[in-house]
């Protein structure tokens, strides 16, 4: 399988590029000699670590992955200072995904228990600023996004998929609802990313970023599957092409570089709910289209041949100096396409 080969390479770069014993870290990019670059602690990018790591695990059933998913949950709660919440809703709704999916692949019962403990607090974050939805941060509870919504229904989601507790899916229906009607546009389906940040209940309509478009597919997608309401399949199909409209190189059909920070992750995020959208509905969309033309862009033009590690433009080269960010982007788009191969969704081709 091609994409299989691919995403294990892509993996074991993560693993000696960037993993640090010392502090049971991800090295926030490479190189990094003596942990010296990890000035910062990027909490929202560990927890797409976790998700790639179950990525990893789920394909190949390899131990080596739950023994990292291990070490780093202990690397995670004592950076976090003992315990997993933090202040922003957005960031713990990321970890929560992350440990709820790999306390599904694994049956480690502590991922469960992360998991569960975060979303009682993410839930704390709901209000009646802006007619309801989950807050940002807590010292900031009027200003609501899509990134603090949109993940918050597919946790919900899968809550309910796993653990049949009816609250958690009211909870997903509710945040939909409120994200659609506030922070969608009515008009093509594109998804805004947030209100009221400056206080004056404006929309910011001109951030226009893939995250936002994937996560929003990824609620759809949840849903549908829970309740087979077609709307939400269509909620979807309809983001997800005027992602390709708006976002897309029309020459190339590339997603956006939206730089080597937080915006490192935001390609990764889409694809890995475009490959939701993909494996739930195949035909449907284009987006086993967009996910394999990216896939074999990032191979062929974006890797480091030797490093196997990737640029945040999936048609160049990238320099000496990698982010985290950056290369879990990567190693998500294999993972997921790699899924879909596996499944006969995408045919394997060499680029």
């Amino acid at each position: 399988m091609v994409w299989s080969t691919r995403a294990d390479l892509a993996q074991a770069a993560l693993e000696e590029q960037f993993w640090n014993e010392h502090i049971g870290l991800y090295n926030i990019e490479t190189p990094c000699p003596n942990g010296e670059c990890n000035t910062i602690f990027h909490y929202w990018w560990m927890a797409h670590a976790v998700d790639a790591l179950a990525d990893g695990y789920i394909r190949t059933r390899n131990v080596a992955y739950v023994q990292r998913l291990e070490s780093l949950y202990d690397g995670l709660l004592k950076r976090n200072g003992g315990a997993f919440p933090n202040e922003l809703y957005d960031d713990m709704e990321w970890m929560a995904i992350a440990w709820l999916r790999a306390y599904e692949a694994t049956g480690v019962e502590r991922f469960k228990e992360a998991a569960l403990l975060l979303w009682d607090d993410i839930q704390t974050g709901w209000n009646n600023h802006m007619g309801g939805g989950i807050a940002w941060q807590k010292s900031q509870l009027d200003y609501k996004n899509t990134p603090a919504n949109a993940p918050a229904v597919i946790l919900a989601a899968r809550l309910y998929r796993l653990f049949q507790k009816e609250e958690d899916l009211q909870w997903a229906l509710r945040i939909y609802a409120w994200q659609k009607e506030k922070l969608v546009d009515p008009d093509s389906g594109f998804v805004w990313d947030g209100m009221n940040r400056t206080g004056d209940g404006s929309i910011d309509k001109d951030w226009k970023f893939t995250y936002c478009q994937g996560v929003f597919v990824g609620a759809g997608v949840e849903l549908y599957k829970l309740t087979k309401d077609e709307a939400y399949m269509l909620d979807a199909i309809r983001t997800a092409g005027e992602t390709k409209r708006i976002l897309t190189n029309t020459a190339t059909g590339l997603f956006p570089d939206e730089g080597d920070g937080d915006g490192g992750l935001f390609k990764g995020i889409l694809v890995r709910y475009l490959a939701e959208l993909a494996l739930e509905a195949p035909g449907r969309s284009e987006a086993e289209e967009l996910l394999l033309s990216n896939a074999n862009s990032l191979w062929s033009r974006a890797r480091d041949m030797e490093r196997n590690v990737f640029h945040t433009d999936w048609s160049s080269l990238p320099s000496e100096r990698v982010t985290l960010s950056t290369q879990l982007s990567g190693i998500m788009l294999l993972e997921r396409v790699a899924a879909l191969e596996a499944v006969g969704v995408v045919v394997s081709q060499t680029a």
